[in-house]
């Protein structure tokens, strides 16, 4: 039985997520993703043309922020602090992508397409202020990015070691000042 034109690229993006996660971005190959999703490999470049092309594709994440329209103003920045500790640690995939974006300019700039398009509008919203949301939005991608890199890739042994309500005590009050901090 031959599957629709649809449900080839499905197969074939869920098999380059899960290729990707386990065996990084230099690892991971088309022809083991066309294996995987059991196609020739000339199927993948059809649909896709290339692994960098598959790869932002494959890494079109949802950061899943939190509806913070019922949090108290002055939680924000822990609620959104212990969402990003959880959304690390619950996702390889960001890992990879993470890890990748480090020595790949096209999966840079997917990354910070994910950041700008996600955390932007979220800035505006609690900020009020439109003018400076952009670089509110930049200031907390700096802290969650970092945080991933020296936690999850770097493997700081301080960083590390830090429990997770750690972790959200210490980066809360800063993302609480980036989002609502009215001194922007």
């Amino acid at each position: 039985m031959r599957r629709s034109s649809e449900d080839t690229k499905a197969s074939i993006l869920g098999a380059a997520r899960e290729r990707f996660a386990a065996d990084g971005y230099d690892r991971t190959t088309i022809r083991a993703i066309a294996a995987d999703a059991a196609i020739d490999p000339s199927m993948v470049m059809r649909y896709f043309g290339n692994k960098e092309k598959l790869f932002a594709a494959a890494a079109d994440f949802d950061l899943h922020l939190p509806d913070l329209s019922g949090v108290p103003e002055d939680r924000i920045g822990a609620t959104l602090a212990a969402h990003f500790v959880e959304r690390w640690e619950a996702d390889e995939a960001l890992m990879v992508l993470l890890r990748t974006a480090v020595t790949n300019e096209d999966v840079a700039g997917r990354m910070r397409e994910i950041f700008a398009s996600q955390l932007g509008p979220l800035a505006v919203k609690l900020s009020g202020d439109p003018a400076t949301a952009a670089r509110r939005a930049g200031l907390v991608a700096t802290q969650m990015l970092g945080l991933a890199l020296c936690r999850y890739v770097l493997r700081l042994p301080p960083v590390v070691e830090m429990t997770h309500q750690d972790v959200v005590g210490w980066l809360g009050p800063t993302l609480q000042r980036y989002l609502v901090g009215r001194d922007g």
